[in-house]
């Protein structure tokens, strides 16, 4: 095993000198590394060669102890990546990779214009991507957070420059478990995460189907740069296939809805001025069925009345706006709750400004569920213990649970996911509806959500029969 001492070479008596180490393990490795450290000499006496307190000694210089421990751990660990890599090991690649481990923010600068990196090409490969329609905003957004997520998984293992032909199936699955633990390096690296938001640094364990929704990701980029001839072969050929299968399993739970009593609780339930906005986006949503991206970008400009007096929202889908070959929008009537929700806000929900968060949409959606007493035992997967737990309702609620309730009611009703305005014509489970126009939707969603049929003018203003 490798052993560091400080190389404390000098004749003066007392002043400041700058401290120089050695690494050496066995006859072969002799590595030396001058720090930026300066030191009394007097204060030094009071530490042995390994940086270490002497014996009996009460009073030092605790800073530059700490400074002490720093350099030599940033060349222990130095030398360990150095030998992992299997690099031939000289004092300046030494230095270079000390210099990288105290100072990572000069190793981002680098790397930041380096065309050749891994990084470089993945942030090119993705830009291209989205330009020609290949991935939607959506998705655009989850190769962003992967490219930030590799960014730093290579800078924590000094490897920022490394190129896609380096990149291999070790350091493949290497990344595959920083991605379910990254929150244990947070503290460590904090310097890596201070330009996050709050919300955005990892505070817990990731699940299966998130990594494998990353890695299926970077497994799409790999397989185009072997297509074009940039590699080889991708990475991920050389886990094997049945391995390869398995960390790439997505698996989910049953879906989770509200049963059509539950919602009309909801409905008729007066809830506390705290939770009024929640209900008013929540109900709202769940009568749409569109997912929070379109939410959140939804304005009175998506609102429209259709010739026979039926106010609808129409909108084109951010997940699927660059990828679909027909840019028709959806629309989808408004059942009589969501009309007057509707006039009722001028849709502006405020609470969609934060969805995640202690006090955002999805925890605000839990407190109304549980205001309205919604705690109907449900199934969830535990991917710690590997087992089925069964748990209220309430506690799982979130923005998602608008949609799969939206489609649930409907398909209950006798409306598929076409007529809902939510796919599509073309599969064979929607080619019954694809004749329905908005007037005959309307109907049936006032039976799907026990709503009575209105009309209004054209300033939205009900027009009694």
């Amino acid at each position: 095993m490798e052993r560091i001492e400080i190389a404390l070479r000098t004749l003066k008596k007392e002043g400041t000198i700058k401290l120089r180490f050695r690494l050496w393990e066995g006859r072969n490795v002799q590595l030396y590394h001058k720090s930026d450290i300066e030191a009394p000499i007097e204060a030094m006496n009071k530490f042995t060669s390994s940086g270490q307190v002497r014996p009996k000694v009460s009073v030092y210089d605790h800073d530059l102890y700490n400074k002490i421990s720093k350099e030599i751990e940033a060349m222990r660990e130095a030398y360990k990546c150095l030998v992992d890599k299997g690099a031939i090991i000289t004092n300046d690649s030494f230095n270079s990779e000390i210099d990288a481990i105290l100072h990572p923010e000069k190793t981002v600068e680098k790397q930041e214009t380096d065309d050749n990196s891994l990084l470089s090409k993945l942030r090119d490969y993705t830009v291209k991507a989205s330009e020609e329609g290949v991935i939607g905003e959506s998705r655009l957004e989850k190769y962003t957070i992967l490219i930030d997520k590799l960014k730093r998984f290579l800078s924590i293992r000094h490897r920022d420059l490394i190129t896609i032909d380096q990149f291999d199936s070790d350091l493949l699955l290497d990344f595959r478990t920083f991605l379910f633990d990254e929150y244990l390096y947070v503290k460590k690296h904090a310097h890596l995460y201070k330009d996050l938001k709050k919300r955005s640094i990892p505070s817990k364990r990731l699940s299966q189907n998130t990594v494998a929704t990353n890695l299926k990701i970077l497994q799409t980029f790999f397989n185009e740069m072997e297509e074009s001839g940039e590699i080889d072969k991708t990475p991920f050929k050389g886990i094997g296939r049945k391995r390869r299968g398995a960390i790439l399993k997505e698996q989910y739970d049953s879906p989770v809805y509200l049963e059509q009593k539950e919602f009309l609780k909801i409905v008729k339930t007066k809830v506390p001025e705290s939770l009024e906005s929640t209900k008013d986006a929540f109900l709202f949503q769940c009568a749409i069925g569109f997912r929070i991206s379109d939410f959140q970008n939804l304005s009175m400009e998506n609102v429209s009345v259709s010739p026979d007096g039926i106010p609808y929202v129409h909108y084109l889908p951010i997940k699927t706006i660059g990828i679909d070959r027909e840019r028709t929008e959806l629309e989808t009537p408004l059942v009589r709750f969501a009309y007057d929700i509707l006039r009722k806000t001028n849709c502006v929900f405020p609470i969609l400004k934060y969805v995640t968060g202690e006090n955002g949409y999805n925890a605000k959606i839990k407190k109304l569920l549980s205001f309205c007493k919604i705690n109907r035992n449900v199934q969830q997967y535990n991917e710690e213990t590997k087992t089925s737990e069964y748990m209220p309702l309430s506690s799982i609620g979130s923005s998602k649970l608008c949609r799969s309730t939206h489609v649930d009611m409907l398909n209950k009703a006798q409306i598929n996911m076409y007529a809902a305005g939510l796919h599509k014509s073309g599969s064979d489970a929607v080619n019954r509806y694809t004749k329905l126009e908005l007037k005959d939707r309307f109907k049936l969603m006032n039976y799907a959500f026990d709503q009575e049929p209105y009309i209004v003018d054209e300033d939205l203003k009900i027009i009694d029969k």
